[in-house]
Parts: structure tokens; C-alpha cells; sequence
């Protein structure tokens, strides 16, 4: 899986020094020599403006589109490849179910079923019968409201949960890839989606979960805030905070770019900033259905007690993790549990410093993408869980830290960098799929 090549390709620094050649995920490329697909549009926008009647409009247009569809070309090998390794290690995975030397068989709907674990119970639940327990008020509706849409046609909403996530999926990597290139660089933007979708709990966004409806909403958002399509920015912000409560962290970057737009001159400010309310209208709306039907707003807030989880300072996860593995057994469940938790939650913090210092920090033209990350980094913190597992959950929550995968394929440039995340990422990613399709705990 190697990136396209880009030559001659040359980054400038934050400050824009010439001299410092660290690669950094802030700049756009300043390429000496236009890349293959640069060179097919200029040729095509040339030959349309001598050949065609069009106005400017519909060429700007056209260009759009080929930047879109060449976002798919690219986005789509790395979506097939991985989710062809899934397949593969889905299959290979009944083998633990026969054991060994076995005469027994097993349905092909055992293929299926195999992705039939932990939340996505709870969302096939939903999607059937409703909120009829107080736990399940943690769970926002979105998602098991378009399950149960779904279901009409495809009549199981567990199937309609794993459509919407694989779709949501691919439409994930393809704005992702379009938001990165339009920002900083096509290299860039590669390496990103790549790391992304290899990153060890990544087959969530093919489980029936909301990760990757929520991170598409979530990307859709921060493009057309980029856009300065404030409207269309609030709406998909809106859906994101519908289908988790993380989506209200989209409201301060929605905040910040609009301003740094004005050159932060509040004289400057116009009726579409209205727009950023409609971000936290998604919370809203839950907390109002909420009330009604369970006369508590708060509902969604208080379920969590149910599944261990409380209001903490953000660093107490950490040391509880830290407590419970010098306390416990090396070879014991809790200890390699809780390992893997913190060693993710620790990759990533490292890569969120890397957003605000050192040479891979982001400039101020991109800071919202570094308030996005602190923020929702902080949020799962200060909400984590408590008893033996304090950070359940954390190496998928990873996932939605989106611009850390930003900074870490700046760092990918470097050959053994990008050798050692790949080798180690994909060889967790492979067990820690075998041990979710085997019904092991793996949330």
C-alpha cells in the first residue's frame, strides 16, 4: 500500500522558513512540477474555455467534480483492500468455532452473525422495539432511526446497520481525502485516509456501529466550514451531534473559523453564524424526546452510570489505567485490556501535542482542526469509565480524533515511520478483529 507519487514535492514549514525541512501536515504543496492529475485538469479546463460556450460557473463545476471523483479513485483501493481483509479474516475466524480436526460445519449466515457483537445489539434493539430501558437512552437516535428505516427493505436492521455503516464508510475516506488535499497536500491526504483505515479498531467502520456515520457527518461539517458554506457546515453538524453526543464539540471550531474568516471582527458578523446553532439544536431535539417520553431531558447524561461511566478530571482515566496494570497480573485479561486501551489513548495524545508544537504543528489558518482534536480528546476523558476497565471503549473512541491522523502522515513521510505504524497497526487490527468476531471483548 504505497502512496501515489508526488515528485519534487516541497513543503514549507509553519513559519514559513525555507530552511526547516520537517514535513508538516500545514502546508499546501508547492510542487515544482504539477502532478499527473493537476496537468488533466488544467488541459481540460484549457480546452473548455476555447472550445466550449460555457459561463465560468459551470467550469468551476467541473472542476469540483473531477476533484470529488478523483478523491474516489483514490479513497476507493484502500476501502476495497481493507474491507477484503476483513471478508478473509471473517472467514478464517469460524475456525476457531470448529475446532480442530472437525467434522462439523457450519451455515454461511455464521459469516454474518459473526459482526452481530456488543453495541450492535443494543442499536438493532433500538431500531426494533425503541427506548423501553434506561440504558439504552446513552445511545443517540440517528443511527437506529435510519436502521429502522432501512430495515423496510432490507427486513433486519442489523443488516440495514452494517449497509449504512459501510457506506457511510467509503463516503468517510472520500471527504476526508478531499478535505486534507484541499488543506495541505494529495500526499497528504493519502497517507491519512490509509492510516485512518488501518488503524487497529478501524473495522468498526464496518461493524454496525456509528462511527462511521458520525465521522462522515463530522467531515462533511468541517469541509464546508472550510467552504465557508456556514449553512450546509451547521446542518451536517446537526446529524453529527444526532448520532453522538461528541458532534456538539463541532460548535468551537465552528465558532473560531467563522471568525478567523472575519479576521475575528465581531462588525463582521452576518445571519449565517446563526448557522452553528444548529449543531447543538441536535442535542436539543434528543434531550426534548428525552423529557417527553422519560420526563428527564438529561436522560441520555444519567444512563450513563449504567455502563460505568462518570464525570472526572481528564487525567484520572489515565492514572486508573496506570493503577490497575501495575496491580494486577501481566498475562491477566484486565492488565492486556487495559494496555491496549492506554497505549492508544496515549498514541493519539502524543499526535494532539504534535497539533500545537514542533515543527508539525498547525498553523493558524488551521487551528480549528487542533481545537477540534483537544476538545473531543478532552471530552471522552473527562466522561471515561471507572472500576477495572477506566478506559473501555478508548481505542475505538481513537477513531473520531480525526486530525491526529493529519499530523501522523506528516510523520509517515519518513520511510520507517510509515513501515513501523503500518506493520504494527495492521497486525493489531487483524487480532483485535479475530477477537471481535470470536465474541471476545473488543468494544
Amino acid at each position: 500500500m504505497n502512496a501515489p507519487d508526488h515528485k519534487n514535492s516541497d513543503t514549507s514549514t509553519l513559519a514559513g522558513s525555507a530552511e526547516n525541512e520537517a514535513a508538516i501536515p500545514v502546508e499546501v504543496a508547492q510542487n515544482n512540477q504539477p502532478s499527473q492529475y493537476d496537468q488533466k485538469e488544467s488541459l481540460l479546463n484549457k480546452e473548455h474555455e476555447r472550445n466550449s460556450e460555457a459561463t465560468p460557473t459551470s467550469t468551476s463545476e467541473t472542476s469540483s467534480w473531477l476533484k470529488w471523483r478523483n478523491a474516489t479513485q483514490q479513497v476507493l483501493p484502500i476501502y476495497l483492500a481493507t474491507h477484503l481483509a476483513f471478508l478473509i479474516l471473517t472467514y478464517l475466524a469460524t475456525l476457531f468455532t470448529l475446532g480442530n480436526f472437525s467434522t462439523n460445519s457450519l451455515h454461511l449466515h455464521t459469516l454474518l452473525d459473526s459482526w452481530f457483537r456488543w453495541d450492535s445489539g443494543q442499536y438493532t434493539h433500538i431500531a426494533t422495539i425503541g427506548y423501553d430501558q434506561h440504558w439504552t437512552y446513552a445511545f443517540f437516535p440517528l443511527f437506529p432511526l435510519l436502521e429502522k428505516g432501512l430495515s423496510f427493505l432490507t427486513h433486519d436492521p442489523f443488516i440495514a446497520g452494517l449497509i449504512i455503516s459501510n457506506i457511510a464508510g467509503l463516503g468517510m475516506l472520500i471527504v476526508l481525502y478531499r478535505l486534507v488535499e484541499r488543506d495541505f497536500n494529495a500526499e497528504g491526504a493519502y497517507r491519512t485516509t490509509l492510516y485512518l483505515s488501518v488503524f487497529p479498531t478501524a473495522f468498526f467502520f464496518a461493524a454496525a456501529y456509528n462511527e462511521s456515520l458520525f465521522l462522515f457527518f463530522t467531515l462533511l461539517s468541517f469541509y464546508y466550514m472550510r467552504q465557508t458554506n456556514w449553512w450546509l457546515a451547521g446542518l451536517f453538524g446537526f446529524l453529527a451531534t444526532l448520532t453522538r453526543l461528541a458532534g456538539l464539540v463541532l460548535l468551537l471550531p465552528f465558532c473560531y473559523e467563522y471568525l478567523r474568516q472575519r479576521q475575528f471582527n465581531l462588525r463582521a458578523i452576518r445571519l449565517n453564524s446563526l448557522a452553528g446553532a444548529l449543531i447543538p439544536a441536535g442535542l436539543a431535539i434528543y434531550s426534548l424526546y428525552c423529557y417527553l417520553h422519560f420526563h428527564d431531558a438529561l436522560a441520555f447524561a444519567h444512563a450513563q452510570s449504567t455502563w460505568h461511566r462518570q464525570l472526572q478530571p481528564p487525567w484520572q482515566p489515565l492514572l486508573n489505567a496506570l493503577t490497575v496494570i501495575s496491580q494486577t497480573k501481566m498475562l491477566s485479561f484486565t492488565s492486556i485490556h487495559n494496555v491496549l486501551d492506554l497505549s492508544a489513548c496515549l498514541f493519539i495524545l502524543i499526535l494532539l501535542i504534535l497539533c500545537f508544537v514542533g515543527p508539525w504543528k498547525f498553523s493558524r489558518d488551521h487551528l480549528a482542526y487542533a481545537i477540534y482534536a483537544a476538545v473531543i480528546y478532552l471530552l471522552f476523558l473527562i466522561s471515561a469509565g471507572t472500576g477495572i476497565l477506566p478506559l473501555a471503549s478508548f481505542s475505538r473512541f481513537m477513531l473520531e480524533v480525526f486530525p491526529a491522523f493529519i499530523v501522523l502522515s506528516a510523520l509517515g513521510r519518513k520511510r520507517n515511520a510509515n513501515l513501523y505504524y503500518l506493520t504494527l497497526s495492521l497486525t493489531l487490527l487483524s487480532f483485535l478483529l479475530l477477537q471481535f468476531l470470536t465474541g471476545r471483548w473488543t468494544v
